[in-house]
C-alpha cells in the first residue's frame, strides 16, 4: 500500500517540469558549445533529486498528507532536508555557471555570497531554523497547514527552496570561512545531532494531541492510526530523518575543512624563507 499509492499534485508537477527543463536546457546549451556535461550528474539530478521530489509529492506521503499527521510531518522533513541534498548531487550551480553569460553568472555568484546565503548556509544556523520550523507541529497551526489545499501547494514550492538555501552555499563552496569558523561549525554540527532530536522526542512522548484535532474522520480505512498514535508516529519519523540528514552535512563540512587546509598550506608554501620568518615572528609577538 505504501508503494502503490499515487496521486497527482499539479503544483509539484509544475515544479518538476520547470526544474527538469532548466537543467536539461543547460546541458543542451553546453553540448552546442562543444562541451560535455557528465551523464552521471544529469542522472543524479533527474533520478535522485527530482525523482525523490516526485516520490514525496505524488506517492503515499503526498496522497495522505492532509489526513495523516505522520505523512505530513515526514513529507515536510524530506522536502526540507533530503530532497535538496539529492538535488545538489547534480551540481546545478556549476551547470548554471558554465552556461550563463558573464552578467547573469555574476548575479548568481553574488546571491550565493550575499548575506542571505551566508545566513542560511552555515551549520550554526541550521538547528535553530529547524527547531523553528518543527515548532509549528506543536501548535494548532499544524492542522491548518495540513488540511489546507493552498498551504499544501505552497509547501511543495517553499519548503524545498528553504532547504536549498541551506545546502547550496555549502555544496557550491561559495561561502568562504576562516579556519576557526569552520571548526566551530563542525563542532556545532555535532551539537545539532542532539538539538534535532528534540522536536521528534517531544511529539513522541506527549500524551495529548498538540494540533487540537482529536476527532476521527468517518469513512477512513481501518489501518488509519488514531490521532494520538498518529502524533507519536510523526515524532518517530521526524526524529529518524532529522538525525540521518546530519550525516551529509558533516561530510560537507569535513570537505570544506580539508579544502581550506589545502588552500592555506599552498599559500604558506609560496612564501619565501624571509617572509615565513617574518610571519612566524609576528605570530610569536601575538600580532
Amino acid at each position: 500500500m505504501f508503494l502503490s499509492t499515487w496521486s497527482l499534485d499539479p503544483v509539484a508537477l509544475g515544479v518538476l517540469i520547470v526544474a527538469a527543463a532548466l537543467y536539461l536546457g543547460g546541458v543542451l546549451v553546453l553540448r552546442r558549445r562543444g562541451h560535455r556535461w557528465p551523464l552521471r550528474l544529469t542522472l543524479m539530478f533527474l533520478l535522485l533529486g527530482l525523482g525523490s521530489y516526485a516520490w514525496v509529492s505524488f506517492g503515499f506521503l503526498g496522497t495522505w498528507s492532509t489526513q495523516i499527521r505522520w505523512a505530513f510531518t515526514t513529507r515536510i522533513a524530506l522536502l526540507l532536508f533530503v530532497v535538496p541534498v539529492l538535488l545538489t548531487l547534480g551540481r546545478p550551480v556549476s551547470l548554471a555557471r558554465a552556461v550563463l553569460s558573464a552578467r547573469p553568472r555574476a548575479r548568481v555568484n553574488g546571491f550565493l555570497r550575499s548575506w542571505l546565503a551566508k545566513f542560511f548556509g552555515n551549520a550554526i544556523m541550521a538547528p535553530v531554523f529547524t527547531c523553528l520550523v518543527f515548532a509549528v507541529f506543536f501548535t494548532p497551526l499544524a492542522a491548518t497547514l495540513r488540511m489546507s489545499p493552498v498551504a499544501q501547494g505552497l509547501t511543495s514550492v517553499l519548503v524545498p527552496v528553504l532547504g536549498l538555501l541551506m545546502v547550496l552555499p555549502m555544496a557550491a563552496h561559495t561561502v568562504l570561512r576562516t579556519g576557526l569558523f569552520i571548526v566551530a561549525e563542525f563542532l556545532f554540527a555535532f551539537v545539532e545531532l542532539l538539538l534535532d532530536a528534540i522536536p521528534g522526542i517531544l511529539l513522541r512522548l506527549n500524551d495529548s494531541v498538540l494540533d487540537g484535532v482529536t476527532r476521527v474522520v468517518p469513512g477512513m480505512p481501518g489501518w488509519f492510526p488514531n490521532p494520538l498514535h498518529d502524533q507519536h508516529l510523526s515524532g518517530d519519523f521526524l526524529w529518524f530523518i532529522a538525525e540521518i540528514v546530519d550525516v551529509p552535512i558533516l561530510v560537507i563540512l569535513m570537505m570544506r575543512w580539508i579544502r581550506m587546509d589545502k588552500r592555506e598550506s599552498r599559500s604558506l608554501d609560496e612564501l619565501s624563507d624571509d617572509e615565513m620568518a617574518e610571519l612566524t615572528a609576528a605570530h610569536l609577538r601575538g600580532e
